[in-house]
């Protein structure tokens, strides 16, 4: 926009005035064109550092196992090294959303992270407005799997017992927050079951419990539970899938054995600090759906159990919100976590 001005000594006051409020006008409106385009370059020539993902669960995990995958790969891509971090607990999560929200430190994790703030009110943190969505990755596909000695085959007949037995049947967990107790309590609300909480500090022997008979039920992610149902080891019920799996082919979907309404999403994805800029959130978002196109990482991943997926940044977070609403209620029927 050209201004075309007469001499001062011409111009009369009154078209003096005008004349600075035009330029002071296109001064301000050029501001934010230029702060939008220098985080549009930023996005452009990310990364030019080391890329940090902090995973808040042990090393060995489901967490852990994806992020070094999809780190790898990254760092291929970027030419700048990605490293993974083991912070095992909310300590971990707590230094992520207190990071510089520039891209380069993330956060994979699970679903179990949106139930953080309901289950313990004296959080530094808060799991939906601290943190931004990146990508959802993948999901892995959760089997209701019985103890052998337990009669009923069927998922009719297992409800059917609970409610003749309320408070005498029981599940195994990992833990308040994991996968199996947000899973199992799911299926007690849904079924109007009453079966007990026995909690482990771990997967691994919530697991044990479930051959040995301890416990009666558990949530089982697929991939572990192929070779325990075809041993012998455990007994599959239903599969929360749309449809029935290869790797189990007898075994029916939850809606298949009449309870269409049990959709439980054992999800995983990658997040960033709040107010991170998005420009450099859709270049991550990207980057990491590329990788999860490439045949070697699905072919390793689907050998993993993950079913892979993807999303937008504002896709997950509506994800992420939907979720902690529907945990908020799940919880507070269970009388669970802050009011």
């Amino acid at each position: 926009m050209a201004l075309h001005m007469m001499p001062w000594h011409k111009m009369t006051w009154r078209k003096i005035v005008s004349c600075c409020i035009a330029i002071l006008a296109m001064s301000v409106f050029s501001v934010p064109s230029k702060a939008a385009s220098d985080k549009t370059e930023i996005a452009q020539n990310f990364p030019t550092q080391t890329v940090k993902i902090v995973t808040p669960i042990g090393a060995g995990s489901a967490v852990d196992g994806l992020a070094r995958v999809i780190a790898y790969k990254l760092q291929e891509i970027w030419k700048q090294s990605v490293i993974v971090e083991n912070r095992p607990g909310m300590p971990g999560t707590a230094s992520v959303a207190k990071s510089t929200p520039d891209g380069y430190t993330l956060m994979m994790m699970s679903n179990g992270h949106v139930v953080g703030g309901l289950i313990n009110k004296n959080l530094s943190f808060d799991p939906i407005t601290d943190f931004q969505g990146v990508i959802k990755l993948a999901s892995v596909p959760l089997v209701l799997v019985t103890t052998p000695t337990l009669p009923p085959n069927t998922l009719q007949d297992l409800i059917t017992l609970a409610r003749a037995k309320p408070g005498q049947l029981n599940y195994g967990s990992a833990g308040l927050a994991s996968t199996s107790f947000l899973s199992a309590e799911l299926f007690k609300k849904i079924t109007k079951t009453n079966f007990v909480q026995i909690p482990y500090t771990g997967g691994t022997d919530a697991l044990m419990s479930v051959q040995r008979g301890d416990s009666h039920i558990y949530f089982l992610a697929l991939n572990l539970t192929i070779e325990q149902v075809k041993s012998g080891m455990l007994k599959a019920i239903a599969i929360a899938t749309s449809q029935r799996s290869p790797a189990l082919p007898d075994v029916p979907t939850f809606a298949e054995a009449g309870l269409p309404d049990y959709q439980y999403d054992a999800w995983f994805g990658a997040m960033a600090p709040a107010n991170t800029p998005v420009p450099v959130l859709n270049k991550i978002n990207a980057d990491i759906a590329r990788v999860l196109r490439m045949p070697d990482v699905i072919e390793r991943l689907h050998a993993q159990g993950f079913e892979l997926t993807s999303s937008t940044p504002d896709e997950f977070n509506d994800l992420m919100k939907s979720d902690e609403k529907l945990y908020r209620e799940l919880l507070k029927d269970t009388k669970v976590g802050s009011p």
